[in-house]
């Protein structure tokens, strides 16, 4: 049984989520903690529940997503792990964060195995199937929980929203297309975890979305 806390973080108000379940082992998905305080946080979380981290995910590279990678990979023994079409992505952090004026930015550890689409990530028995969703990042990948109907979906698809796709390496039809295909696929009652903002619904997007209706 997957349980999930997310954390607001950074000025870029990036979503943050630990993926944990009863053995109290643990998955986290795009560490945006920057501050001090944010870094607190997450570490004081993951102690007071007692959970051993197993894994850190990056569904895509972006700065606000990258911030707490060296953080979390130097407090629980990781690396990271994502797609190899984003490894420009994230080699582009350290210069974003110059060019955004963010002092102090610690680049992530080099990935040692990289994510592919169409395959399974695991802890323990619950399972994701990782699907590929390019467009707001060439490398992005979406997390998919088929028991408990759940998406951890990066920066793909926001409630009546949709990635931005004017940054180095998207591409909007691309970005329409994926969620089209990959998201739009699953059935109404899938529960999406963004990237930024609330959560919502496959259900919903189909029928409110203005930028897919």
């Amino acid at each position: 049984m997957i349980s999930i806390k997310k954390f607001v973080f950074s000025p870029f108000q990036e979503n943050t989520y630990i993926v944990y379940n009863q053995h109290k082992n643990a998955i986290v998905v795009d560490p945006g903690c920057y501050e001090n305080q944010e870094k607190e946080a997450l570490k004081s979380f993951i102690k007071t529940e007692g959970l051993t981290v197993k894994k850190l995910i990056n569904t895509h590279c972006h700065l606000d997503h990258v911030f707490g990678n060296r953080f979390v990979c130097d407090s629980y023994q990781v690396l990271p792990e994502y797609h190899k079409l984003d490894e420009p992505t994230m080699k582009m952090a350290p210069i974003s964060a110059s060019m955004y004026g963010i002092p102090g930015f610690e680049e992530s550890p080099k990935c040692e195995e990289y994510l592919m689409e169409n395959t399974v990530l695991s802890l323990d028995e619950d399972e994701f199937e990782l699907r590929f969703c390019p467009g707001h990042a060439p490398g992005h990948l979406v997390l998919v929980n088929h028991s408990q109907k759940l998406v951890i979906g990066g920066d793909v698809l926001f409630r009546a929203s949709i990635g931005r796709t004017d940054l180095p390496g998207g591409n909007h039809q691309s970005l329409i297309d994926s969620i089209k295909s990959q998201l739009f696929t699953l059935s109404d009652d899938f529960l999406v975890y963004s990237g930024h903002g609330p959560e919502t619904t496959i259900g919903y997007e189909k029928e409110n979305n203005p930028f897919l209706n």
